[in-house]
């Protein structure tokens, strides 16, 4: 079995790889040859009553690759405002330290042949998300990115976005401004590109063929009323308001986790699931004005498309320039580990990549 921390996947994982990796593992479920479910939080009080511990999973898998992955995450959840913006905020054993966890499985005999870090390949898995959305849905001419965050996950969506479209200038907004005016001098040097930081969240908009949130705001970041004409809306972090959910002209779902055998009253269209034991005030899950929120990723009601009927040629994206479009996951997160995570297994196989830890560590010869 082998342990791959961060350091060892940054060695072996691309964007082009992850990519390519969420694009097979979509087609996947379409045609029902991959499973998943949603993302499932659970919720308990800690001794601190403005923090809430919080325990997630997402899994999936299909015999086309041959793989199942669990990723699992362990967080101490809470919500902090800078400057006027609430976001909310996670760690484990200490503020700085996190524990995300993916262990991947071989569905043909069921051995467990990798554990995870979650780190680096969760960053890359996003951006390529936005990316995916992005191809079938934004104009072809794209070339201005209009970014909200400047943190990791700002970071490889550029990375990602660049794949598919020609961006030649970005246009970035975050509360801190030695963060967006670092994220503008590290962006703009290394891809060689126009890199703007901006004081006003409002000028991100101006000009923007893609406007990206990816921020860990509690509030509404995509403000409908400042879009133009043709742009492309993808939206990872914070959350579009509601003039942007009447302003949208087509919602591209990439796809939809289906309900249990037997159970299909139990189908979700939430992102993730909550349960929480008494007292878990649902701290990490309120908006700015203290309502609990469900789980993001909704469908844009009749105004969505789904990546299958997009692929069989049984519905249309964007149908001209002037459209404003919207991409998001849904609720597939459990089908992008094992993609990705066993593509990053096998690239780490063939370079020789990662610690080795004894297989029987993780078996027994006690039939539960």
């Amino acid at each position: 079995m082998l342990f791959l921390n961060n350091d060892d996947v940054r060695q072996v994982l691309t964007m082009d790889m992850t990519v390519n990796a969420l694009d097979a593992a979509y087609r996947q479920l379409a045609t029902q040859d991959a499973v998943c479910r949603p993302r499932i939080d659970l919720q308990i009080p800690t001794r601190d009553p403005d923090r809430v511990y919080q325990w997630g999973t997402m899994e999936g898998g299909s015999s086309t690759p041959g793989y199942f992955a669990i990723r699992m995450k362990s967080d101490i959840t809470y919500q902090t405002r800078y400057e006027g913006v609430v976001t909310h905020e996670k760690y484990a054993s200490r503020p700085g330290l996190f524990c995300g966890l993916i262990m991947l499985f071989d569905v043909n005999n069921a051995e467990p042949l990798a554990l995870l870090n979650d780190g680096y390949l969760q960053h890359f898995r996003v951006g390529a998300d936005s990316a995916i959305g992005t191809k079938y849905m934004a104009r072809e001419d794209a070339r201005v990115l209009g970014m909200l965050g400047s943190g990791g996950m700002a970071r490889s969506h550029i990375e990602s976005l660049r794949l598919v479209r020609g961006i030649q200038r970005v246009q970035v907004f975050s509360p801190t401004r030695e963060h967006r005016e670092a994220y503008a001098r590290e962006i703009g040097e290394k891809y060689d590109i126009e890199a703007v930081a901006l004081d006003n969240p409002r000028d991100v908009f101006r000009g923007a063929d893609i406007v990206c949130g990816c921020t860990d705001a509690a509030q509404p970041v995509v403000i409908g009323e400042w879009l133009e004409a043709g742009t492309h809306v993808t939206c990872i972090g914070g959350s579009p308001d509601a003039a942007t959910h009447e302003r949208v002209d087509v919602a591209l779902r990439l796809g939809n986790a289906p309900g249990p055998v037997g159970l299909p009253a139990w189908k979700v269209e939430d992102e993730s699931v909550r349960y929480a034991a008494r007292g878990a005030a649902d701290l990490s899950h309120q908006d700015a004005e203290g309502q609990v929120e469900r789980g993001h990723g909704r469908r844009m009601g009749d105004k969505t498309v789904f990546m299958e009927d997009l692929l069989a040629g049984q519905a249309k994206g964007r149908t001209s320039a002037d459209q404003i479009t919207f991409s998001e996951r849904g609720n597939i997160q459990g089908a992008q580990f094992f993609a990705v995570a066993g593509a990053a297994y096998e690239a780490a196989r063939a370079a020789g990549v990662g610690r080795e830890l004894p297989t029987e560590w993780f078996l027994q010869d006690i039939r539960d």
